[in-house]
């Protein structure tokens, strides 16, 4: 037999009240049944916890020793299960989430903001990186999920649509194109055209976009980040390819212009490693996130 918690809280109850019948009114059992399981404790430890007689009850020197450290071991359980109903009650936890720059830099902070408002307790951890390194993260269980591109089609992946993002046009204020209502690819494809990293979701819908309108284009610059190629066309130096949220980041002498012919959007979702549940600091998240 395996000392129990129950054996535990019988014992500290007499050696409290060093009464088996006061012991067992305070636990709510009968003074049999706290007996027993005061000797089934004595047995898996095999030492004798209590001299008693017909008119007291004390702790032998091994019980008064043993005090202590079961006192300690019922705060720490009352604590670890304080702590798990804290998570299950979203009071508490920690949620690291791996999310694409454009993201990161627009809905997730509102999403944070709106969880924040409702569960004070919970902390959001952003990695933001690019797609490729968006799977890699949650594949290998470094984050507790991803906000990036769907259609990964990998089977140790599961998604989750949010919403369906639009690509659109940045131009310098002075450009030729700048005023007008849109643009078409080709016309833009010619240059020069400042587009974000190879390993990024959004150069890869670009550049299959550009494939299939038998389009060659002319990169002048890469960045990885939206706002160092929203820089780039301040400073004059192209026109750049971003989701339209960008816009939020563009200085003042930057425009935004819709591309039409063919119009580029492409799936946002959550992204889950198959199999792996959500703590319910994350799904908490993941709730405020669909919902936005």
């Amino acid at each position: 037999m395996t000392a129990e918690i129950r054996h535990i809280d019988a014992f500290l109850a007499v050696a409290r009240h060093g009464n088996f019948t006061r012991a067992a009114s305070a636990l709510h059992v009968s003074q049999p049944a706290l007996t027993v399981q005061i000797r089934q404790l004595e047995a898996a430890l095999g030492v004798r916890l209590f001299d008693r007689n017909n008119r007291r009850v004390a702790l032998t020197q091994v019980g008064r020793e043993l005090v202590a450290p079961f006192e300690r071991i019922v705060l720490d359980l009352g604590t670890i299960v304080a702590n798990a109903h804290d998570f299950a009650a979203h009071r508490r936890g920690v949620v690291t989430v791996a999310c694409l720059p454009s993201i990161a830099a627009e809905l997730l902070p509102r999403a944070i903001a709106a969880l924040a408002r409702q569960h004070e307790g919970l902390v959001v951890r952003v990695r933001d990186v690019v797609a490729a390194r968006v799977v890699d993260l949650v594949k290998t269980g470094e984050v507790d999920f991803g906000i990036s591109g769907c259609g990964v089609l990998d089977r140790d992946l599961t998604e989750t649509p949010l919403f369906v993002d639009r690509l659109t046009a940045f131009l310098h204020d002075d450009h030729r194109l700048a005023r007008r209502g849109y643009v078409t690819l080709r016309e833009i494809a010619a240059g020069p055209l400042i587009l974000t990293g190879k390993d990024s979701s959004v150069r890869g819908l670009v550049d299959a976009a550009l494939r299939r309108e038998r389009l060659v284009a002319h990169v002048a610059q890469e960045a990885t980040y939206m706002t160092t190629a929203l820089g780039m066309v301040a400073a004059g130096l192209g026109v750049a390819i971003l989701p339209e949220a960008a816009m939020t980041s563009a200085p003042e002498s930057v425009r935004r212009v819709a591309i039409r012919r063919p119009v580029l959007t492409r799936q946002i979702g959550i992204l889950t490693r198959a199999g792996r549940s959500l703590s319910p600091a994350a799904q908490q998240l993941a709730e405020v996130l669909r919902a936005g």
